[in-house]
């Protein structure tokens, strides 16, 4: 499937507030509303529009603190690599990416407090036979947050 400009610009405003109804998003993009309810399900089926979400506000649920952890691991084999996925993939963890560099994983963490990241230290990475080292940051400030693609 080949985006158009109509597609770009549904796409821009779905990520802005993707509750907007289908009358105003025809009228911003000046196409129909079946049209517009047409295309959205072919974005959908085409995977361009992998999940409808609520953003919250990390600082109301008491998740103050944001963590980044870069992890270097012992064996990056195929089944090492599964592992490590889904040992990286708990509540806490906002995102995980694996990385090229020094380290093997980027992890960003939201936790209410650091007793929580430590106990998370102790589960994730000490007790964990194939992490060889990890190094953490603290963010002290949230100055850009986004999902945002286009």
């Amino acid at each position: 499937m080949s985006l158009d400009k109509y597609d770009h610009a549904l796409l821009a405003l779905l990520q802005v507030n993707c509750q907007t109804s289908l009358r105003e998003l025809a009228e911003s993009v000046h196409l129909s509303t079946a049209s517009v309810q047409r295309r959205i399900q072919k974005l959908k089926d085409e995977g361009y529009i992998q999940s409808t979400v609520a953003i919250l506000n990390p600082d109301k649920l008491n998740k103050v603190i944001t963590i980044f952890v870069e992890v270097q691991v012992e064996k990056t084999d195929i089944n090492a690599l599964r592992q490590l996925k889904q040992d990286f993939s708990g509540p806490e963890v906002q995102q995980c990416y694996y990385v090229t560099g020094d380290a093997d994983f980027m992890l960003v963490l939201l936790v209410p407090h650091m007793q929580r990241f430590q106990a998370l230290c102790d589960q994730m990475f000490h007790n964990n036979p194939n992490v060889k080292w990890f190094r953490t940051i603290v963010a002290l400030d949230r100055v850009k947050t986004t999902l945002n693609v286009l």
